[in-house]
């Protein structure tokens, strides 16, 4: 008979965690689709892969000197310009052959592609960091997938910023998540 008591017990107390995370998972779905960072789970892509960095060797990175706080004095100043943290050409052509290789492009002419910053210069994007360039290809298996159509999600993006639609971190999230969403559900073309 004690047996019994702690088999139902036991039973009781399965049935009671059963029902709790049932009821945390209908009432609580954002705390329950998380990453450990706190962040939403990544959504699959709108376009085809070949329009996007390999998230192993370029998942972006920001740089650390340009802040939602001191946008007016960077990135949104007219006075400030790129050119001012922008790498050497001598560095990023070495890196976008070492890259291309690494992505394994079968085309390995460096003119069909753009040692690309994921996120963007004008974003906050890191200008050095490898986890920031990419050998973007002119070229993809759409028409507008390329590295001209993601200069307008720059374009635009760095717009919404400047004018107070979007924080920097909501613009460097929007770029780094799906650029080409942006550019087929905001940018005009």
């Amino acid at each position: 008979m004690r047996m019994a008591k702690k088999i139902t017990f036991l039973i009781l107390i399965v049935l009671l965690v059963i029902l709790l995370v049932w009821l945390v998972r209908r009432e609580f779905p954002s705390l329950v689709n998380q990453s450990p960072a706190g962040n939403a789970p990544p959504q699959a892509h709108v376009g085809p892969a070949d329009i996007y960095p390999d998230p192993a060797r370029t998942p972006g990175a920001v740089n650390p000197d340009i802040t939602q706080e001191n946008i007016r004095r960077t990135i949104c100043n007219p006075r400030w310009s790129t050119r001012s943290i922008r790498p050497e050409a001598s560095y990023t052509n070495r890196l976008k052959v070492e890259q291309i290789g690494e992505y394994g492009y079968s085309d390995s002419r460096l003119r069909d592609y753009e040692e690309d910053h994921f996120i963007p210069l004008e974003l906050g994007g890191h200008p050095t960091d490898p986890k920031n360039l990419w050998p973007e290809p002119f070229e993809t298996s759409i028409a507008d997938g390329g590295a001209h159509a993601k200069d307008k999600v720059e374009n635009y993006l760095h717009a919404e910023v400047c004018a107070g639609s979007l924080t920097l971190e909501q613009a460097q999230r929007e770029i780094s998540e799906d650029w080409y969403r942006v550019y087929t559900a905001s940018v005009p073309h």
